[in-house]
């Protein structure tokens, strides 16, 4: 099972999601056996790589506020 395939929200996967959609629009009945396997199978590497690259992103934003709040801390305490 994949996330919705919305453009928008996975820009880095785009071009494989269109060819997904299309190889789904081309094969209606073929799509039940196996004909866009090749394609869906690409996706989710493309979702797993675009996952590890948003988590990346979201723990070095995370360190950061961590370390802001640490020295607000650390001025709040010494000014009282």
């Amino acid at each position: 099972m994949h996330p919705p395939l919305t453009p928008h929200r996975h820009p880095m996967c785009l071009e494989i999601i269109e060819e997904f959609q299309k190889c789904h629009l081309e094969h209606p009945i073929g799509k039940f056996f196996g004909e866009c396997t090749e394609l869906k199978v690409k996706l989710d590497r493309c979702f797993r790589q675009e996952k590890a690259v948003k988590r990346k992103v979201n723990f070095e934003q995370s360190k950061k506020r961590q370390e802001r709040l640490k020295t607000i801390r650390k001025e709040e305490t010494a000014e009282t």
